[in-house]
């Protein structure tokens, strides 16, 4: 069985992707899917529009470096960019998705803040016709709000990574804190639950003291008040663990300004940004991936799809990480892990 893009009613489309999730099927997309037709632009151009969580950030400047060239590499067909809000607010992404409806855009990837609050947009997006992706996005595999989710890895084993680094640098013992961007951010509470599930079988004797984690709202002033707020509130704190690089960054800050090198800062994180922080001892470790490739693969998808090609288990993305993907149902997985320490990047020398 294939997964095809098509305009269709609810409760026929609802049926034919959960018969689809049943099947395990490796295949999205098809040469008999409706791609492959006029382009939505005046220059018979595809245009794909990528919505960032945040516009203005380290992590989101990347991802749209990834769009960039691909619009680059693709412009005799494609016109590619990247927008977003300016905060991470669910509302404002969704008034951005709605004004891409209006302008018949021909295909939106979107990186939720609200992963359930904004599928209603992104269905009325697909009854419109337009191609929809997106990621750190699974809630919505198998559901009539997409037609894809790409994910740089599977989100479980990332979660693991950080619980292994952070056990690591506190030798299984002390008390730790957490925080994420929003509560609603379905892949930052996934890699969290991971980490803490790992924590809590292979070391029992560390102490989770925000069993809520605490919300940095991928913003660095409020990350970095929220470091000072986690020291004062915790005098004995061991550990700390972000899954937002301003998170990881800001706890990094408080601890150099007070000349701490007590507290493991394991977060989320890229090395042009922890790398500093790593070498000067005020980060013990970090994981990430490449969000360029994450904008790149996931436009690759969305344009192959517009032109009614397949995207199937081993089908290579064109970026590293997604040479050879693995395709179940809607979700397509890349192999994109990447883990940081110091010395690795010693002579300020950084791929991203």
């Amino acid at each position: 069985m294939k997964l095809t893009h098509t305009r269709r009613t609810a409760a026929a489309g609802i049926f034919a992707i959960v018969a689809l999730a049943a099947s395990g099927c490796t295949t999205v997309g098809s040469p008999g899917a409706e791609g492959g037709g006029d382009a939505g632009g005046d220059d018979g151009k595809y245009r794909i529009v990528t919505v960032s969580k945040v516009e203005g950030i380290t992590w989101f400047q990347r991802m749209s470096e990834g769009v960039d060239m691909f619009n680059e590499e693709h412009s005799d067909e494609v016109e590619a960019y990247q927008t977003g809000p300016d905060a991470g607010d669910p509302a404002q992404q969704v008034q951005i998705v709605e004004d891409l409806i209006a302008q018949q855009v021909d295909a939106i990837i979107v990186v939720p803040n609200d992963v359930l609050g904004i599928a209603p947009v992104l269905e009325r997006a697909r009854e419109a016709g337009i191609i929809v992706g997106v990621t750190e996005a699974t809630q919505l595999v198998g559901t009539e709000a997409i037609d894809f989710d790409v994910e740089a890895f599977y989100n479980a084993e990332f979660g693991e990574g950080f619980g292994q680094q952070l056990t690591e640098a506190m030798g299984c013992e002390g008390e730790y804190a957490t925080s994420v961007g929003l509560l609603t951010s379905e892949s930052h509470m996934e890699w969290l639950e991971a980490a803490n599930a790992y924590i809590a079988e292979n070391c029992p004797d560390m102490v989770n003291v925000s069993p809520t984690p605490y919300e940095n709202e991928n913003d660095d002033q409020v990350s970095r008040d929220l470091a000072e707020e986690i020291l004062n509130a915790y005098p004995d704190l061991g550990g700390y663990l972000a899954t937002t690089p301003s998170g990881g960054s800001g706890m990094a800050s408080a601890l150099r300004d007070k000349g701490r090198q007590d507290v493991a800062v394991v977060p989320l994180t890229l090395p042009s940004v922890a790398g500093p922080d790593l070498e000067d001892g005020y980060m013990f470790a970090g994981q990430g991936w490449d969000p360029a490739g994450w904008g790149w693969a996931l436009n690759d998808v969305a344009l192959k799809m517009l032109k009614g090609e397949e995207v199937t288990t081993g089908s290579d993305l064109g970026w590293p990480g997604y040479e050879s993907v693995t395709v179940d149902g809607q979700l397509i997985i890349g192999n994109d892990i990447q883990q940081y320490y110091p010395g690795d990047f010693a002579d300020g020398q950084y791929p991203f």
